[in-house]
């Protein structure tokens, strides 16, 4: 029987046998978040699976955006359209038809034209951006069906889900846990079967740490890879659009379609997209693998350690050749990010100043007063403390001594990587040092919070694409495993993971779900 842990392939294969319909898969979503949602929390907005929506969603249409911008001819050169049943022009079909008529949802900082979008803030409470992101434009065209808007860190600024302006979102494997974060709500409703695949962003760690936490496959490609376009902005050196799935083979599948250069997105790079699922051959014989001594510190719990090292050992008894590296100026990595993302984000933050659109204060006395108080009212704690610092970093007389040190710093971390990649092909670590905390434990020590993304962060300040899959439970909680790649080599990173997908057998997870709820919680 086909449900959401089913598997892309699986739900194209039952489309294409007429066993069922879109109509009936997206109604199968809708009956789960029903069923789920009042408990997990993981919705923010739900969207009816109408012709209106769906067209907008593709660009198509005078109200669908800016001035050309269905006009894609020139984003991804000799691309055809795929129609909704996920047939080409010329008849052929692709990776792009294997997402036809099935469900996905999205992380609220993603724009989509004519459905709210709020960064789970209250200063863009009610936003309804004029456009639609690239990466959730090509999955339209490519027939997938929008069912939501899914809770997160307010500006993806959190590792919990606790920051959301709304709720917390909370962890299906067990509701008195955090789902991790800033993409909590995208990890848990994969995690809860409420969604087959959704899309979230990872500036530090926001797709992998959560995909950790609730048991699913967390990817972040080659910054650069996928558009940024209609990603709303928290750190733009870093920020990046991946895919949480069931799968790594349902990993490379959304990333194929959403992967490719975008000139709306001046990062976006010029290099060709290969078929990502090439790489799936079940044979891993030779590959070199490295284990990096720093990511194994006195931070890392023993059922986390035990996991991996037992993953460790069943890669190189697949055949892999594994070694030690060194990557020596990841201690520094986290100070880095917290140096540089917070920078970063107090200028693309300055833009929410109650002017312009989004939340205004009322009762003001003047201009700087209305400024004042509309970002002191809109923003949370956490979004306030990262601007503050970032403002600081960047302060006359301070900029050379934080900022720019900051940067060489990264440069370093990168370097340390291109080392390591001299004399290995993929890198593999703990996804994080514990598995999921409980709801509240942390979130009145922010140091303490930071340090869940000692894994993830280095991979963000290097560029490089990484993946993290399940790799077995302790104590009833899931543990991830992170693969780390080369720059643009998502290739050889998908087949090493997927190698270790099949013969560890974790994949899909199935939570033990907390009591049934009804009614649902949007």
């Amino acid at each position: 029987m086909l449900d959401m842990y089913s598997g892309l392939r699986a739900l194209r294969a039952g489309l294409d046998a007429g066993r069922t319909s879109p109509g009936e898969l997206f109604a199968m979503c809708r009956n789960e978040i029903a069923r789920r949602d009042d408990g997990v929390k993981a919705f923010l907005t739900l969207v009816d699976d109408d012709p209106e929506t769906q067209r907008r969603l593709r660009g198509e249409g005078p109200d669908a955006g800016y001035a050309g911008y269905a006009a894609d001819g020139a984003a991804r050169e000799g691309e055809a359209e795929f129609a909704s049943d996920g047939t080409a022009p010329d008849g052929r079909s692709g990776s792009a038809g294997a997402l036809a008529g099935i469900p996905y949802a999205l992380k609220d900082n993603i724009c989509t034209a004519g459905i709210v979008t709020t960064c789970a803030s209250r200063i863009l409470a009610g936003y309804t951006p004029p456009h639609t992101a690239t990466a959730v434009r090509r999955l339209a065209q490519a027939g997938g069906r929008l069912l939501g808007k899914l809770n997160m860190d307010e500006f993806a600024m959190g590792s919990s889900t606790e920051n959301s302006a709304r709720f917390p979102t909370r962890n299906p494997w067990d509701l008195e846990r955090v789902p991790g974060g800033s993409s909590g709500g995208a990890a848990a409703a994969v995690a809860a079967g409420m969604a087959p695949y959704a899309l979230g962003s990872d500036t530090g760690g926001s797709i992998r740490q959560p995909a950790a936490y609730c048991g699913v496959v967390g990817l972040k490609p080659t910054y650069g890879r996928v558009s940024r376009f209609g990603l709303v902005a928290f750190a733009s050196s870093l920020d990046q659009i991946g895919p949480l799935t069931h799968s790594v083979a349902d990993a490379a599948l959304v990333l194929q379609q959403i992967a490719g250069h975008d000139p709306r997105d001046g990062t976006s790079a010029r290099v060709e997209t290969p078929d990502f699922s090439r790489g799936l051959t079940g044979d891993i014989s030779g590959l070199r693998i490295g284990v990096a001594r720093e990511y194994f510190s006195e931070g890392v719990d023993d059922g986390v350690r035990r996991k991996v090292e037992e993953a460790i050992a069943l890669l190189a008894k697949l055949g892999a050749r594994v070694r030690e590296v060194s990557l020596p100026h990841t201690r520094y990595a986290l100070s880095t990010y917290y140096l540089i993302a917070p920078a970063e984000a107090s200028s693309n933050l300055a833009r929410y100043d109650g002017v312009r659109y989004g939340y205004r204060a009322k009762d003001a006395d003047n201009l700087v007063d209305m400024y004042s108080k509309t970002r002191s009212e809109g923003f949370g704690a956490e979004v306030k403390r990262r601007i503050l610092i970032g403002t600081y970093a960047l302060s006359s007389g301070y900029y050379d001594a934080y900022y720019k040190r900051a940067q060489q710093v990264r440069t370093l971390i990168r370097r340390d990587f291109d080392e390591a990649f001299a004399d290995v092909d993929v890198i593999v670590s703990p996804t994080t040092p514990t598995t999921a905390f409980r709801l509240g434990e942390k979130v009145d020590d922010p140091l303490t919070m930071y340090m869940n993304d000692v894994c993830t962060i280095p991979v963000n300040l290097a560029g490089l694409p990484a993946i993290s899959v399940p790799c077995g439970l302790d104590r009833g909680l899931p543990v991830g495993l992170q693969f780390i790649g080369r720059m643009f080599d998502e290739v050889t990173l998908l087949g090493a993971a997927y190698v270790y997908e099949r013969a560890a057998g974790h994949s899909p997870l199935r939570p033990r779900f907390a009591p049934e709820v009804t009614g649902h919680g949007v």
